[in-house]
């Protein structure tokens, strides 16, 4: 339940039904009521919501703000609602008070829903296929990518929660330039095994993998191809060592708490002709035309700042064409009703061209978002770093994973929008103190976690706890808190809205932040009486409940001991 919208509604048609009588008792013209806000000050000493109806309404009723408002304040009875008082602010502002009620039912909510506090229906069961990752198959994964899993994973998550009918998808390109580098690299070093004159061209993939490949294919198969025909020979390469590294990926990606739903591969759209179909059909749409021997796509007319080839003057379609191909269908033959890629910020001007396309070809382009991420900076000593101190190379998540805690890993790279660069500081990754934030929230948590076992060593559990005195919760920092518990909701569906997990870091982050400051304010252990010892309890329970879900989302663990 989301109890912050519930009232926002609630107090919405409480204005809206005194309007109507207002207009019926004839004190008010009966004109269209303009459209107005209500929402939660930031000053919570004007209240808890506030309403603008008074000032909206001010010049199509033609009347002072101030007398409407006294007149619709006496027209909405607050008497058996959620409200306990209403105020004139200014030139019209209407503040409402919520009663304690109302604190403790949020308290009482969260205890009631457990694990599923936080979910919304505001997807709507639609299908959602978040694409992300998807790193080059020829190679592990770097640090883009490694940024890149935990973003697109964790909003797939908060879609997830927040009503959506997710899948995950990463799209394999085993086909085009990045395929033939890498059988031309491995037949080298197949050849170079037998006639160590052969020459690795330099723009060829120089790593020790290829090595190793071409040697474990040596031990299977021994020089069977070396007379063989180039094609035959480099097709088995590529047949022996591409599974593997997609393995590897699959592999490394699981270590990172990654499953994917699909394996896409590009591929497939060569071999059913989508590829083809896609020149074919822009061509047939009088979307194309031939300059200097190739095929080029009329983008400007779709918004693009200008054409582009699809096909070469040699035939061979350029690499956005099975992108088109792969989104149409994505769209159009899987027909989810919304697609989201997780991309690096070098795509800028690849979206509109690739949305261009697809407009051409009869898609409703705003089914397609498109979330361009910024590059890392990986720190140490205050210093950046590009590479392993182990091995010497360039730091890949898999040597990312052996230097810090997966989970620090997790949680810092969405501490951050995808559109802002960041820096990730390795020293504080490792770091055991309150200002390493994946650290400080759980430690939080397993602060509440030793608090409930004290409690219960002496006597008192939550299932004694009576839930009726949680209306005696009336410190700063326990309204402070029952108030940011009751956010939850509403924070996801806007991290949903916005593709934006790092509000979900930054919320639990502030959660765990006002848990310690009512931790020191309110002693629990010597409470003011039996009674309110229990309801801090009950809240103490809830905020552990709400960070733990929180780290679900996130797919952190959520220790009860440190």
């Amino acid at each position: 339940m989301d109890c912050i919208k519930q009232a926002s509604e609630t107090l919405r048609q409480l204005l809206l039904d005194g309007l109507g009588q207002l207009v019926a008792a004839e004190k008010i013209p009966a004109v269209p009521i303009p459209s107005f806000q209500v929402e939660i000050p930031a000053d919570k000493a004007h209240g808890d919501f506030a309403a603008n109806v008074v000032l909206v309404s001010a010049k199509a009723f033609r009347m002072a703000p101030k007398k409407i408002a006294v007149l619709l304040l006496e027209a909405v009875p607050l008497e058996g609602t959620i409200f306990e008082r209403a105020e004139v602010a200014g030139p019209g502002f209407l503040n409402f008070f919520l009663k304690q009620q109302w604190f403790a039912d949020v308290v009482q909510t969260v205890l009631t829903e457990k694990e599923q506090y936080g979910k919304t229906q505001t997807g709507c069961g639609k299908r959602v296929l978040v694409e992300f990752v998807s790193a080059n198959p020829t190679g592990p994964m770097h640090i883009g990518n490694a940024r890149g899993g935990a973003l697109g994973d964790s909003l797939a998550e908060i879609l997830s929660w927040t009503g959506w009918n997710v899948e995950r998808e990463f799209y394999v390109n085993d086909a085009g330039n990045q395929i033939e580098k890498f059988a031309t690299s491995l037949e080298v070093r197949y050849l170079q095994h037998f006639d160590s004159s052969v020459e690795m061209p330099e723009d060829a993939y120089q790593g020790a993998d290829i090595v190793e490949y071409a040697e474990n294919f040596i031990a299977e198969h021994g020089d069977a191809y070396v007379q063989t025909d180039a094609k035959k020979r480099r097709d088995a390469l590529v047949a022996y060592a591409l599974p593997q590294n997609i393995a590897g990926l699959e592999r490394d990606l699981k270590k990172y708490r990654i499953v994917y739903d699909n394996w896409f591969r590009e591929s497939t759209l060569h071999q059913n002709g989508r590829v083809q179909w896609v020149i074919d059909e822009l061509t047939r749409r009088g979307c194309t035309y031939e300059k200097e021997g190739a095929i080029w796509f009329q983008a400007e007319q779709f918004g693009a700042d200008k054409d582009f080839v699809l096909v070469r003057a040699n035939g061979i379609p350029t690499y956005v064409v099975p992108d088109i191909a792969y989104h149409y269908d994505k769209l159009m033959v899987r027909n989810f009703d919304k697609a989201i890629d997780i991309l690096g910020a070098d795509h800028h001007g690849y979206v509109p061209r690739l949305k261009a396309a697809l407009k051409a070809l009869g898609v409703d382009t705003d089914r397609l978002d498109v979330v361009l991420m910024q590059m890392v900076m990986l720190m140490r000593d205050g210093e950046a770093i590009k590479l392993s101190k182990r091995s010497g190379k360039a730091i890949t998540l898999v040597t990312l994973l052996d230097e810090i805690p997966l989970d620090a890993a997790r949680f810092f790279f969405n501490t951050r929008e995808a559109n802002s660069h960041f820096e990730f500081d390795l020293d504080l990754a490792v770091e055991k103190s309150s200002q390493n934030p994946v650290y400080y929230v759980q430690y939080a948590h397993a602060r509440i976690c030793s608090l409930m076992r004290t409690m219960a060593e002496e006597g008192l559990t939550q299932e004694q706890c009576d839930a009726k005195n949680l209306t005696l919760l009336t410190h700063p920092t326990e309204i402070e808190l029952i108030r940011h518990l009751a956010t939850l909701p509403s924070e996801l569906d806007t991290a949903a809205r916005q593709y934006d997990p790092s509000r979900v870091t930054k919320y639990v982050v502030e959660l765990a932040t006002m848990f310690h400051r009512f931790y020191d304010a309110c002693s629990m252990k010597y409470a003011e009486t039996s009674e309110i010892q229990q309801a801090r309890l009950l809240l103490s329970g809830a905020v552990c409940q709400v960070i733990s879900n929180c780290l679900r989302i996130l797919k952190v663990t959520c220790p009860e001991k440190m």
